[in-house]
C-alpha cells in the first residue's frame, strides 16, 4: 500500500509539472497585456482628472477617480500573475498561486467601492446641478472609450479560464461602457440643457457595473473559503470515481481552487479487490483534467479490510 500510493504522489506531480510549463506563452502574453492596460489607463487617468477641472464636470473627475481604482486593481492583478509563475518552496509548497484570489476579491471590492463614488455623485448631482462643459467632457470621455475598450480586449481570450483575468476584463470592459455613458449624456445635455440627465446616467451605469461585479465578488469569495468551483458539479466528479473499474467506494472527496486557474483534488477510493497501475493513475488525472478542469490530483488507495482505514474512522 505505502508503494501504490507513493507511486501516486510521483504520477501527480509529473502530472502536475506538465500542466505548469504548458501555460508558460500564455502568462507571458499577459504580462505584455497588464503592462500596456496599466500604462495607458495611468496616463488616461491623469488627463482624465485634469480636464474634469477645465470642463467642470465631476462626473468626469468620479469617472477618473474611477479610472484610478482600476488601474490599482490591474497593478494587484498583475503581481499575481507574476507570483504565479513563482516556484514552491519549503514555506509555501504549492507555490504563490492563491495570490491570484486574493488580487480577484480585491478588484471586485474596489470596484464596488466605485460604485458607491458614483452613486454619490449623482446624489451630489441631483442636489447641486453642475455648470458643465459638454463638448470637453464628450472629447475626453470619448478618448477614454477608445482606450478602456482596446486594453479590455487584450484579456478578451482568458477571460473564460482564469477569474484573475476576468477581473481586469470587467474593469476594463465596463470602464469604456461608462466613457459611452458620459459621451451620450454629455451630447444630450449640450442640446437640450437637460443638466439632471447626467447623474441619471451615471446611477444606470452604477447599476451596470453592480451587475458585472457580483459574480466576480461570490466567485473570489467562493475560492478564498476553498469553495468548490462554480464551474465544476461535484456529484458528477464522485459518479465518475465511483464508475472507475474496482472502486467500491468513494469518500473524503475535496474539490478546491488553488488559484484562479488551478483546481484541486484529493478523495480516499476503497478498492478491496484492485490496485491502480501507473497507466490507471495517469488515465485518471487525465479525465479529470479533460472533463472537470481539474490539474491537481491526490488519490489514495484503501483496502477497506482493516479496522483503521478513513472509511470507518473520521479522517
Amino acid at each position: 500500500m505505502g508503494h501504490s500510493h507513493h507511486q501516486e504522489k510521483h504520477d501527480h506531480s509529473s502530472h502536475g509539472h506538465h500542466h505548469g510549463h504548458s501555460h508558460g506563452p500564455v502568462e507571458a502574453k499577459f504580462n505584455l497585456a497588464f503592462l500596456i492596460a496599466i500604462l495607458a489607463n495611468s496616463v488616461f487617468t491623469l488627463i482624465e482628472a485634469g480636464y474634469s477641472y477645465f470642463a467642470h464636470s465631476t462626473s468626469l473627475l468620479a469617472d477618473a477617480g474611477h479610472n484610478l481604482g482600476d488601474v490599482l486593481g490591474l497593478i494587484f492583478a498583475w503581481i499575481a500573475a507574476f507570483l504565479l509563475t513563482k516556484s514552491a518552496n519549503a514555506r509555501f509548497s504549492y507555490g504563490f498561486k492563491r495570490t491570484s484570489i486574493i488580487a480577484s476579491l480585491t478588484n471586485a471590492i474596489i470596484l464596488l467601492l466605485s460604485v458607491l463614488l458614483i452613486i454619490r455623485e449623482a446624489i451630489e448631482k441631483f442636489i447641486h446641478p453642475a455648470n458643465i462643459i459638454p463638448q470637453d467632457v464628450m472629447l475626453i470621455a470619448f478618448v477614454g472609450i477608445i482606450i478602456n475598450a482596446g486594453t479590455a480586449l487584450l484579456f478578451m481570450r482568458g477571460r473564460h479560464d482564469d477569474l484573475n483575468i476576468k477581473g481586469a476584463f470587467v474593469h476594463l470592459a465596463y470602464d469604456a461602457l461608462m466613457s459611452l455613458g458620459v459621451v451620450i449624456a454629455a451630447g444630450i445635455i449640450l442640446l437640450t440643457h437637460w443638466e439632471w440627465l447626467d447623474p441619471i446616467v451615471g446611477l444606470f451605469i452604477a447599476a451596470m457595473i453592480l451587475w458585472g461585479t457580483w459574480s466576480l465578488l461570490k466567485n473570489s469569495v467562493n475560492l478564498i473559503m476553498d469553495g468548490v468551483p462554480e464551474q465544476i458539479e461535484m456529484q458528477k466528479v464522485q459518479d465518475y470515481l465511483n464508475s472507475i473499474e474496482g472502486v467500491a467506494s468513494v469518500h473524503d472527496l475535496h474539490i478546491w481552487g488553488l488559484s484562479t486557474k488551478d483546481i484541486a483534488l484529493t478523495a480516499h477510493l476503497t478498492m478491496p479487490n484492485k490496485k491502480l497501475s501507473d497507466n490507471d493513475r495517469h488515465e485518471i488525472n487525465h479525465v479529470l483534467n479533460e472533463q472537470f478542469k481539474i490539474n491537481h490530483v491526490t488519490i489514495q488507495i484503501e483496502q477497506g479490510d482493516g479496522d483503521h482505514d478513513c472509511a470507518k474512522e473520521s479522517c
